[in-house]
């Protein structure tokens, strides 16, 4: 594969910072004649980049989730197991939510981004997240993967319905809590 020229990744970059603000506002509404004029460029070097506003949209969330990934890696080993999981449940939704087009991946016939690629890696992080937190006593050990995708996304669609309802995040996070007798079977 070639290596991009220098100016060339400044553009990219420039039209995905441009993107992952607009989509953040519209979703896939906005034009791409818009984020090209947010970014500074023309609508060529978008369309050269990104062959399709729904391939610019992946290339948005992936960075994401990317960063999602990086960040749960960071704190795998951390102190504190159980605070640390719950820190970063409850960061993830609150960043997310800012994100119209991270809520849009994550709701999409069952949160495709959480099963390619840096979802992958989003998916290990998180469970080695969870895994030392059951093992600390601090999370239910009836809880999995899947289940904390499902709930991050049911807790999405409460920040993006009910806004400002934070209360509700915390109801979740306590039922993730574990409590004598309360999800006990591994």
């Amino acid at each position: 594969m070639e290596k991009m020229r220098a100016d060339a990744r400044r553009n990219r970059a420039k039209v995905l910072a441009a993107a992952e603000e607009a989509f953040a506002v519209d979703g896939l509404a906005v034009p791409l004649d818009d984020i090209a004029r947010l970014a500074g460029v023309g609508a060529g070097t978008v369309y050269r980049h990104f062959p399709s506003k729904e391939a610019l949209f992946q290339a948005v969330v992936l960075e994401r989730i990317q960063q999602f990934a990086e960040e749960a890696r960071a704190l795998a080993e951390a102190d504190e197991p159980g605070e640390v999981f719950f820190d970063y449940f409850v960061r993830v939704i609150h960043q997310a939510s800012l994100n119209r087009a991270i809520c849009d991946a994550l709701a999409e016939s069952g949160g495709h981004a959480f099963k390619a690629g840096a979802g992958d890696d989003f998916r290990a992080g998180f469970a080695r997240l969870l895994e030392r937190a059951q093992a600390a006593g601090a999370v239910r050990r009836d809880i999995d993967g899947d289940d904390l995708r499902a709930l991050i996304v049911g807790c999405l669609a409460v920040e993006r319905y009910a806004p400002g309802s934070e209360h509700l995040v915390r109801v979740v996070v306590d039922g993730l809590r574990a409590s004598a007798g309360q999800g006990d079977v591994a």
